[in-house]
């Protein structure tokens, strides 16, 4: 199609969608749409014909409907705070599902609630602490990312040992086909046997097969007490061994057991302020663990007997457990700060990837010497939830060369060779990420023929024109 008829074609159509959501629901204005159209790091830029604000499930299904109509492509937005360039349009229509962040109802026996795509993460944590409900999600853009993005990308985070990925903790979804169509799927059932569980389609499909606009999200009873503790050790190997022995002690109680590098910490304490070291030692690594348990009564003696346990078994050096809120916020600033550290110190190679628990240690020692030998003029900094087996492995650019050159030239040997023994593991090259734009093409050959075979018969189903969010996942 010629430019002009596209161009005209473009404004029947934005016509029309006004006409279908009122003036609050459309926008063309270069200013308001910049925000959307690039990535909080500022590495990807894109841009979009329109940016489209419905305020209902219905306008979303209006909205999806014209563009069916059209022949245009869309791309769904949520907080827009991904990391491997998902949610940023390339000439799609562009839907944010900000203003949908309306909670729908609170089943405090049902130990449920739902609540519209739009509602941001913070917002169902304190919602959920309101009614003495505990939602467990909690990562490092909680304040910003919505309920449908991490629907959507099967959002992670530092509670996954205990309560799983946001798969584990969804009960129901409503969503918009491709077509327009509603599907209402917010049963709230934790039974419900009758054919496939279609909601799980819709979660980690970064929105290719559809628009999320509310879900049913499981409760919790609210831990009575938490005891924290910042542990110094030697080696990942005795890390996991202090996992396994965390897990047996306490029942299964962890919710957080965080591994950061003496690196990382240095790091931390160079770049961000207000932070001190719990417990200075020239020791190669420090873990964060956290029990939550129904019963203040016994909770500090049972961290005490773990650590000291742990002490005669020389699996730890020290440990300090934090005496007060103000020493458990402090143990986990220094562990959520070293992303930011990371950035400050330079740009860098970024590796979300998970293995088994059990070979969590076999990759740290091994990755570290792959590293050493191929890149032996970069800094390795490799942090992350030891818990389920997710270590962010990150490779900073060489000092005085082009970082942005040498993460796109010769960086992506080192790229290949670290994903290359993830899988060797038995692993995965995206933990809790997703796949985006930027892991496309590794995706098709990295996984099995068969998988994706799979996965492109779901797709062809739902999305046969490929119009929603296309160039993503597959």
């Amino acid at each position: 199609m010629p430019d002009d008829q596209r161009q005209a074609r473009i404004v029947d159509f934005i016509a029309k969608l006004t006409a279908a959501l009122g003036p609050k629901g459309v926008s063309t204005d270069a200013h308001e749409i910049e925000p959307h159209v690039k990535d909080w790091r500022g590495r990807w830029q894109g841009s979009t014909p329109v940016l489209v604000k419905p305020a209902s499930t219905e306008e979303v299904s209006k909205a999806v409907k014209l563009c069916a109509e059209f022949g245009l492509a869309v791309t769904p937005q949520g907080g827009n705070s991904g990391m491997v360039n998902g949610s940023i349009p390339y000439g799609e229509v562009l839907i944010s599902l900000k203003r949908m962040n309306r909670v729908r109802n609170i089943d405090v026996l049902n130990d449920a609630m739902t609540l519209e795509a739009g509602v941001i993460l913070t917002q169902a944590q304190e919602l959920a602490d309101t009614n003495d409900r505990l939602f467990p999600l909690s990562l490092g853009a909680e304040g910003v990312a919505t309920i449908g993005g991490l629907i959507s990308t099967n959002a992670g985070g530092v509670a996954v040992l205990r309560y799983g990925m946001m798969r584990d903790l969804m009960l129901g979804i409503e969503a918009v086909l491709p077509d327009g169509r509603i599907w209402n799927g917010l049963r709230g059932l934790r039974k419900d046997n009758t054919g496939y569980d279609l909601k799980q389609l819709f979660i980690g499909a970064e929105g290719t097969l559809g628009l999320v606009t509310a879900a049913t999200l499981k409760l919790f009873p609210k831990p009575a007490v938490k005891e924290t503790a910042w542990v110094v050790l030697d080696t990942p190997a005795q890390a996991v061994e202090l996992l396994a022995r965390a897990k047996a002690a306490s029942g299964g109680a962890v919710t957080g057991f965080e591994i950061v590098p003496r690196f990382g910490l240095e790091l931390v304490l160079k770049h961000v302020p207000d932070i001190r070291d719990p417990l200075p030692s020239p020791a190669a690594w420090r873990v964060l663990i956290e029990l939550s348990l129904p019963r203040p009564e016994g909770a500090r003696d049972m961290m005490e007997s773990l650590l000291g346990d742990a002490a005669e078994a020389e699996l730890i050096l020290d440990a300090a457990i934090a005496d007060n809120e103000a020493q458990k916020a402090l143990f986990w600033k220094i562990r959520e700060s070293v992303p930011v550290a990371e950035r400050a110190h330079g740009k860098a190679l970024k590796h979300d990837v998970s293995a088994p628990v059990s070979r969590v240690a076999e990759f740290l020692e091994r990755g570290e010497a792959l590293v050493r030998k191929m890149a032996p003029q970069c800094d390795l900094i490799a942090f992350g939830h030891v818990g389920d087996g997710n270590i962010h492995f990150n490779v900073t650019a060489p000092k005085g060369v082009d970082a942005d050159a040498y993460l796109e030239g010769e960086g992506l040997s080192v790229s290949k060779a670290i994903h290359d023994l993830i899988m060797e593991l038995n692993g995965s090259i995206s933990a809790e990420h997703g796949i985006g734009k930027l892991k496309r093409a590794e995706l098709a050959w990295r996984k099995s023929q068969v998988e994706m075979d799979m996965m492109r018969a779901v797709k062809k189903a739902l999305d046969p024109d490929n119009r929603m969010n296309p160039g993503r996942l597959l």
